[in-house]
């Protein structure tokens, strides 16, 4: 039954491409405002995870009184008054439009983030959908896409990228190798082996040198996960884009002074958005690069 019903949705949609992609882009919004509560509690949740394994390290007894907290309980609230946001406030841009974008309750006002990231999630979802038609490869790229988009919201807000995403991300990419997805199981396993491997090697030279940190690890856990979707292949462009793109932001924050020389940048949103462009167009974006060089 399952089967036949997604048998018929895929006819449905190869029928009417453009229901297909407003079928596309309302998913997206939907799923970015699930996003918008994995960037907001997946940091706390890895706080209060860390919290309890010292805790139980030290051997002293956890919190008894502590409020279950994940990403369905509680229910969502205003963080100023505490007013739980009913199923009509929680609509997609249209209730933030809709309440002028403030809280129902205490008129607090509603940070931009959340129709910015619903709209910025919808927007790429319609682009993949766009770009690989009905297929288990825009299926696919859907979720790398979401994945990408939350990991990248809590290293720009928290500085970390959690293991939560990339390492079953990286699994993913490996799995759908085996079936040639995007690329072979052997370009995906190299990808993902040399990912780690390249990043890591500058960390340790890095340190040696300067003795200090340059990177987290969870850059490397980010770009292994990438080589593993996009292949070895893709790790120049990804790692070149990513670093131009980086070192311009960077050094347009320092003339604006929008921050010092010393102030740590969090790289893995330049990873996520080479990597994500290269699933997409890597082979045009090489082909550019040589054809500059």
């Amino acid at each position: 039954m399952i089967i036949d019903f997604f048998t018929d949705l895929v006819v449905l949609f190869e029928q009417f491409p453009t229901l297909y992609l407003v079928s596309v882009f309302i998913l997206g919004l939907c799923v970015g405002s699930f996003l918008n509560v994995v960037i907001y509690r997946l940091p706390i949740m890895m706080q209060n995870e860390w919290r309890d394994d010292c805790l139980e390290f030290l051997e002293q007894p956890a919190d008894p009184e502590k409020d279950r907290f994940n990403l369905t309980v509680p229910r969502s609230r205003c963080g100023h008054c505490g007013h739980k946001i009913s199923a009509l406030e929680n609509i997609p841009i249209l209730s933030y439009l809709a309440l002028r974008g403030k809280c129902a309750e205490c008129k607090t006002p509603i940070s931009i983030q959340y129709p910015v990231v619903e709209l910025f999630t919808a927007l790429v979802s319609l682009l993949v959908g766009w770009h690989f038609g009905v297929s288990i490869q825009a299926l696919a790229a859907l979720v790398f896409s979401w994945c990408l988009i939350a990991a990248s919201g809590i290293d720009v807000g928290h500085k970390l990228l959690p293991d939560s995403i990339t390492l079953p991300l990286l699994w993913l990419g490996i799995l759908l190798a085996l079936f040639n997805v995007f690329v072979d199981l052997e370009t995906s396993v190299i990808g993902a082996i040399c990912g780690y491997l390249s990043l890591w090697s500058i960390f340790i030279v890095f340190k040696l040198i300067t003795g200090k940190e340059g990177m987290g690890h969870g850059d490397f856990k980010l770009l292994a996960m990438l080589g593993a979707w996009c292949g070895w292949k893709m790790l120049f462009v990804i790692v070149l884009t990513s670093s131009l793109v980086g070192a311009a932001v960077g050094i347009t924050m320092i003339l604006l002074k929008k921050s010092e020389r010393s102030t740590q940048i969090p790289f893995g949103p330049y990873l996520a958005a080479a990597g994500w462009l290269s699933l997409l167009w890597g082979p045009q974006i090489l082909q550019f690069y040589f054809g500059l060089l």
